[in-house]
């Protein structure tokens, strides 16, 4: 079933009655009454996301979402995501998968890192053929030219020519000029939607395959993303391209829908977010021995 991503940006009321998400919106009127309230099945949301200081939200609501697995996302008072909750538990055999992560060899965690920087710049290379109608024979050669481990580096060089062609004076950088902002927004909502499923799968987000920043909780999931973020890439460039440079609510809305991306993923199509839990399952599977290939979409 596809998860629904819940977003909110007005001063809101949400409380919990009978399995369902009670949403109150003070400024709003006549949703599914005169009194200004609506309903939701809990079990229907993958995603929330609170973005001001006037919500309110019940420990109910809370217990309830994690119970089901969904990703909580906070905003900070630049309305940029900025803090994640997510499910202690989210499989039933956590213990034993934890293990399983924890011992898996350096050779491993090499090889599973060269597959994920080779479909990530597969997936840059389709998007800026697509998007831009550019050139891209050398970043298909340099795919098949990842090394265990990438140990030349191909993903920076590959990045440095990705960048330089899908906009024009562009450099990526948090803080930098439009249209980092979207991208920012857009890899946040990625980065929780990653976070989860590797959490359902029964995975530590924190111990990555290749990233470990001792600051950063979120390593596998950075990890994971990689292959992905084309994905918000491409939206952004559509928004970009449509003189869309704020983060208005127009763009928040167009980000937002990223869980429910069209993707092609082991010769089927699927929605992002179902896309993510399969990676993640494969992901599991070379943890534990039973494969050696982490299952990621194609662009």
């Amino acid at each position: 079933m596809i998860k629904r991503t819940l977003y909110f940006g007005n001063p809101a009321y949400l409380s919990l009655r009978n399995g369902q998400l009670v949403i109150h919106l003070p400024d709003a009127q006549g949703l599914d009454d005169a009194s200004g309230k609506n309903t939701i099945p809990i079990e229907d949301i993958g995603v929330v996301v609170l973005d001001h200081k006037q919500i309110t939200i019940t420990q109910g609501v809370l217990e309830a979402l994690l119970e089901n697995r969904a990703a909580v996302i906070t905003c900070n008072s630049n309305r940029m995501p900025v803090g994640l909750m997510l499910p202690l538990c989210g499989n039933t055999t956590q213990n034993e998968r934890f293990r399983a992560q924890l011992d898996a060899s350096l050779p491993l965690l090499k090889q599973l890192w060269q597959q994920t920087v080779q479909m990530k710049i597969a997936n840059q290379a389709a998007v800026l053929q697509m998007c831009r109608g550019v050139e891209t024979r050398n970043m298909l050669k340099w795919v098949n030219e990842v090394r265990s481990g990438d140990a030349d580096n191909l993903e920076a060089r590959a990045a440095v020519y990705y960048w330089s062609n899908l906009f024009p004076n562009f450099k990526r950088d948090r803080e930098g000029e439009p249209p980092n902002n979207l991208l920012n927004y857009g890899y946040a909502i990625l980065r929780a939607i990653v976070a989860r499923g590797l959490v359902v799968s029964g995975l530590l987000p924190t111990l990555g395959i290749h990233h470990h920043n001792r600051y950063n909780a979120y390593c596998l999931a950075d990890d994971i993303m990689e292959p992905y973020r084309p994905y918000v890439d491409r939206l952004v460039v559509e928004l970009f391209d449509r003189g869309e440079v704020t983060l208005d609510k127009a763009a928040k809305i167009a980000l937002l829908g990223i869980p429910v991306l069209e993707v092609r993923i082991g010769g089927q199509r699927s929605p992002l977010m179902i896309a993510v839990g399969w990676t993640t399952a494969s992901l599991y599977k070379c943890f534990s021995g039973e494969s050696r290939k982490i299952i990621y979409p194609e662009i």
